[in-house]
Formats: C-alpha cells, sequence, structure tokens
C-alpha cells in the first residue's frame, strides 16, 4: 500500500469516527422521544424524501422531536399571543381580508433541482451542522471569528447563551393581495423544529461565492441610510441562497437589489421546547430582518425542500392572527419577537410603536405589513444604527446551562 493510500484510509477512519460521535450526541434526545402515530407517518415520509435526494450512501443524525413539542406551550408565551391577538385585531381593516384565502403548500415531493454551493449533495442536518461555518459577532455586530453551525448553537454550563452569531429573517409579501408566505420548519432540524415562521431565516457565512461577509462598521457609526441598505449586500446574498436551498425559489426570480434592509435584532432562545429543559441547542444572533415584495404570487416558483420545510401557507394578518390563538401550532421565538413588536402593531399600545427615525413620531406608529409602500420605498421604519436587544418568552429560559435573561427580561 502507498503512503497516499495509507493516508486516505487514516482519513476516512477519522471522518467516520467524527460521524459517530456527533451522531451519538443526539442519542439521549432521540432516545427520550415518543413519537405520536402522525410523527411517526410524516417521519416515514421524510425519510423516503431523504433517500430520493441524497442517495442511500448518505448519513447524518436524523431527530425527530419528543411529543412534548406537540404539545400545548404553558407559561406565559401563550398568554402573550392570545392579548397580542385579540388587540391587533381591532386595528385590522376586514374588508381587505374578506377578499384572501389561505394558500397551503406541502413539501411531499423532492426537489430533484435542489443544490447548495456551501456543501456536497451528500448533506443532512448533522452535515450541515458541522460543515457550515457561521459569522460570529461582538454585541455590536463587528465580526469577531467564525464557528461551525453546530457550536454556535451549542447551549451549555461554558456558553449558557450559545455563540453570538449572524442571521437574517426574510419576510417575503404578496402586494396585491397583501398576503405573508410562512413555512413550517420541517420535523428533521436539529434546532426549533416543526415550528411555523416567516418566509426564510438562515445565517451569512463564511467562503461563499457571492460573498456573504458584510463589514458593518459603518453603519455602526452612523452611516448614512442609503449607504446602509446598499451595504448588506452579503446578508441579501445569503437570502438569496437560502430561498433556493428551502423554498425552490430560482436566484433569478428575486434579486439581491429588491430586498428592503428594516434593522436589526438581538435575541436569543434555548430550544427547550423541542429538547426538554435542559436542552443543548438554542439561538442566539443578530438577525437582520428583509423585506421583500412581489406583484403576484401565482408567478412565484415554490418548491419547498423537504429536509428544510414541511408546510408553507401564504396568510393575511387575520389569518395569522387565528394561528397566533391555535394553541395547538407552534412558533419560532424570532418570529413570534418580531411579530409583536413590528410586524401587525397593536395601535392602542404605546410600548409597540414602530421603529424608525422617531420612535414615539405618531407619524412612524404603525406596523411594517400594514403599510407595504411607505415599508418598502420609504425609510420611514429603517433603523439601522440601533440593534434592538430581546428575551425570550419564559418557555425558552433555561436550557443545559440554565441561561437567564440577558436584557429586560421575558419578552
Amino acid at each position: 500500500m502507498s503512503a497516499s493510500q495509507i493516508l486516505l484510509s487514516m482519513s476516512c477512519i477519522a471522518l467516520a469516527r467524527s460521524s459517530s460521535i456527533f451522531s451519538s450526541s443526539f442519542g439521549s434526545i432521540a432516545n427520550r422521544r415518543m413519537i405520536m402515530p402522525q410523527m411517526a407517518s410524516t417521519t416515514m415520509t421524510m425519510q423516503q424524501q431523504r433517500q430520493q435526494i441524497h442517495g442511500s450512501s448518505c448519513s447524518g443524525a436524523f431527530i425527530v422531536p419528543s411529543s412534548r413539542h406537540r404539545q400545548t406551550i404553558a407559561g406565559g408565551g401563550r398568554s402573550v399571543r392570545r392579548s397580542f391577538a385579540a388587540n391587533v385585531r381591532l386595528s385590522i381593516q376586514t374588508n381587505h381580508d374578506a377578499t384572501s384565502t389561505t394558500t397551503t403548500t406541502t413539501a411531499n415531493q423532492s426537489n430533484s433541482s435542489w443544490d447548495n454551493n456551501s456543501n456536497s449533495k451528500c448533506t443532512s442536518q448533522s452535515e450541515f451542522m458541522l460543515r457550515d461555518t457561521v459569522l460570529v459577532t461582538d454585541q455590536n455586530d463587528n465580526i469577531l471569528s467564525s464557528a461551525t453551525k453546530k457550536s454556535s448553537h451549542e447551549f451549555s454550563p461554558s456558553q449558557p447563551h450559545g455563540i453570538l452569531h449572524r442571521a437574517f429573517s426574510v419576510f417575503l409579501l404578496d402586494s396585491s393581495t397583501n398576503e405573508l408566505l410562512l413555512q413550517k420548519r420541517a420535523s428533521s432540524k436539529i434546532t426549533f423544529p416543526n415550528v411555523w415562521t416567516n418566509t426564510c431565516c438562515s445565517h451569512p457565512l463564511h467562503g461563499m461565492d457571492p460573498s456573504e461577509v458584510d463589514d458593518h462598521n459603518g453603519i455602526v457609526d452612523g452611516q448614512s441610510q442609503q449607504n446602509a441598505s446598499i451595504n448588506v449586500a452579503g446578508v441579501k446574498n445569503a437570502a438569496v441562497r437560502k430561498l433556493e436551498h428551502e423554498l425552490g425559489i430560482p436566484r433569478g426570480e428575486l434579486g439581491v437589489e429588491e430586498f428592503k434592509f428594516l434593522t436589526r435584532v438581538q435575541y436569543w432562545a434555548a430550544d427547550t421546547v423541542t429538547h426538554g429543559e435542559d436542552s443543548p441547542w438554542g439561538e442566539h444572533e443578530i438577525d437582520y430582518i428583509l423585506f421583500i415584495t412581489i406583484p403576484s404570487k401565482e408567478k412565484l416558483t415554490l418548491q419547498p425542500h423537504p429536509e428544510e420545510v414541511d408546510e408553507t401557507r401564504w396568510v393575511s394578518q387575520s389569518q395569522l392572527l387565528e394561528m397566533f390563538d391555535d394553541a395547538s401550532l407552534l412558533f419560532s421565538p424570532w418570529f413570534r419577537i418580531i411579530a409583536q413588536r413590528w410586524l401587525m402593531v397593536d395601535k392602542n399600545s404605546h410600548d409597540n410603536a414602530g421603529i424608525g427615525n422617531n420612535e414615539k413620531d405618531e407619524s412612524t406608529v404603525g406596523g411594517w405589513w400594514d403599510d407595504l409602500d411607505r415599508t418598502m420605498n420609504t425609510d420611514d421604519f429603517c433603523d439601522y444604527n440601533t440593534i434592538h436587544r430581546f428575551d425570550p418568552t419564559s418557555e425558552h429560559m433555561g436550557g443545559a446551562g440554565s441561561a437567564g435573561p440577558l436584557f429586560d427580561g421575558p419578552m
């Protein structure tokens, strides 16, 4: 055997051991789960789809959430949602929603055209966690280093809130019907599976082409809003990439220049609803909020990837509020924060005044979704100099590191 063959054999053995160790780290969680009959059926379908996409040679940890994830969330989160929904519903003009209908798509077939230039085609959720390198930042969003997606999302005694890193949240809306596209995160996701959330949520990564790394010293120092919006091209490139990856929207359909950057939000949340009170997983991000509108959803290519998305749904404001009222549904903590603070603002609450250049100015009170033309074509709701910081609701406190409030306590 030649020296090169020996080295190749040793590399394969090391990789196999690494994959085994990573998969076993989920073992205690997987062993605790109780799969309801309906979830078991969903899991079987997802396994079949993954084999169709990746082939039988691909392997990785396939995590199914515990039955607790299907149960009603206890604590302050549910009561907050109901109070918010009840108040905001009074502010919505029902005549606009009268012609709206909910459009739902399930990811029940594989997307054979899916690809991702950060990974080989043989991928699983655990492989993404090991390979993708996120942008680690300080509290002011200055890039410090990189970390794997796995290490940045680990909650432990040594890092109870995980590692702060950059992220983005896309809100895609149909301007003809004023409907927002939601997705339900796949049951195979390691963090926050089975939750409803905004159109697309992910991370800009190191080493991508085109680049997804933005230098934001100018924004932190108070650079002009026009230049700041242009300078987030890296985050927008990441959004285009992930919209294709998760939802099958071809890159040419949504241009980078069409995204409107509104503001940044720092939040954290332990995934205790999925993995229990000692959850080893969670999120801690500085999240870039991106809005984009299309003339009609009928012209949008939508092919959800079953490893990423279980279901999509176009909803009006009133329909989203009804979903918030449904105790059987779960929502991502970041989407809940954004929706309750800015998306559909309760005009009777001074705490929920819309952000902008002057938060107390009555002209800025309102939600980003309430006036899409104003949101997309003016800077009234833009705030590039502030990073808005929030703790999660009580059900997302804790985790393996017993994480407590960082800012002002639960939302």
